[in-house]
């Protein structure tokens, strides 16, 4: 089952009236929280691309370091590792 949640926000005249061109007629939206929900999901998908493009950069070094600088782990060393 889906939960949902009420949050308030407040905003300043200027980004008030810039919600408001988005809403509506002329707009893209109908709605201020089908608005505040693409933001929000766009934001995400942002931020999972940006965590995405890390991890191929750290593979892409690892797989181009010399074959003697591997080093053998067992899972739980792995495990405790990245733990921190």
């Amino acid at each position: 089952m889906s939960r949902t949640t009420t949050m308030t926000v407040r905003l300043n005249r200027a980004l008030s009236d810039f919600v408001a061109s988005n809403v509506d007629e002329g707009g893209e939206y109908e709605n201020i929280s089908e608005y505040v929900r693409d933001l929000i999901r766009r934001d995400k998908a942002r931020k999972d691309e940006e965590r995405f493009e890390r991890l191929r950069a750290e593979l892409q070094h690892a797989f181009a370091a010399p074959e003697s600088d591997y080093i053998s782990l067992t899972a739980a060393e792995v495990i405790a590792r990245n733990r921190g």
